[in-house]
């Protein structure tokens, strides 16, 4: 079973390669592959480039999904260097199996928004509003992050609604939207940034759902020194910048 996840984790991180080098350039400074959150596509993308800008020959291979399917697949054996959850609950399911090489740091912070087309077409203005007849919400699955973030806010306001779908990572809601087959999708605000014809709806509640994204290098990691330069990389001044310039919040320590 692990041999075969393996293969399939080795498939998938083939296809969302950041770096652009031959087999020569990964034997001459490793290769080091990150399993990050869904909602940290854009920012991780460029944060793996500047990584290969500064250390030549060092490839950067970035899987992303939703926190919990990238949890279980280095729980079952899936290859990785560095883990970045979209919550500490994800997070904990790397530690508690053990495949943490040691304790997780809080590398940035992220907040709930209501996603709506530009121009607000239904005039959301709040939580109370997705509930409104007639109106098709997206929220992510319980088990995700954004979705066990949404479930909090929406109890905070004691609103009760029943999503038109239930998406497995934030990108899966955002896109619903985009697409035109919901309203409004409840999803970090670093999403709605980074994603054109979209606006941001900002609601008090969100401040009660407040996500913290750790990170760590696994215990089983194949270049464990190229993943904890990585972690450094993107916990440095330089790496902050870029998370905070796409959204993200400064964790309280720094």
């Amino acid at each position: 079973m692990r041999a075969a996840l393996a293969g399939v984790a080795a498939l998938s991180l083939a296809l969302t390669d950041c770096g652009a080098g031959d087999g020569s350039t990964a034997e001459q400074g490793g290769t080091v592959t990150v399993f990050a959150a869904a909602s940290l596509t854009e920012t991780f993308t460029k944060l793996g480039r500047d990584f290969e800008a500064a250390h030549p020959g060092t490839r950067v291979v970035l899987n992303f999904a939703g926190s919990s399917a990238l949890a279980t697949q280095i729980t079952q054996g899936a290859p990785a260097d560095v883990f970045a959850a979209a919550s500490p609950a994800t997070m904990k399911t790397v530690t508690d199996a053990g495949d943490a090489a040691g304790p997780p740091a809080v590398l940035v912070r992220n907040q709930l928004v209501i996603a709506v087309p530009q121009g607000n077409p239904d005039r959301v203005g709040g939580l109370a509003d997705l509930a409104r007849p007639g109106v098709k919400v997206a929220l992510c699955a319980a088990q995700v992050p954004c979705g066990t973030a949404a479930k909090s806010a929406l109890d905070a306001a004691g609103v009760r609604l029943t999503p038109a779908t239930l998406e497995q990572d934030v990108k899966g809601a955002l896109a619903k939207v985009k697409l035109g087959e919901v309203d409004a999708a409840l999803v970090y605000r670093t999403d709605v940034r980074a994603a054109a014809g979209l606006a941001a709806v900002e609601f008090p509640e969100s401040a009660r759902a407040v996500n913290d994204y750790p990170i760590v290098v696994l215990k089983h990691a194949g270049n464990p020194d190229g993943a904890r330069a990585f972690v450094d990389h993107v916990r440095s001044d330089a790496g902050l910048t870029v998370l905070t310039a796409a959204g993200f919040q400064a964790p309280p320590s720094r």
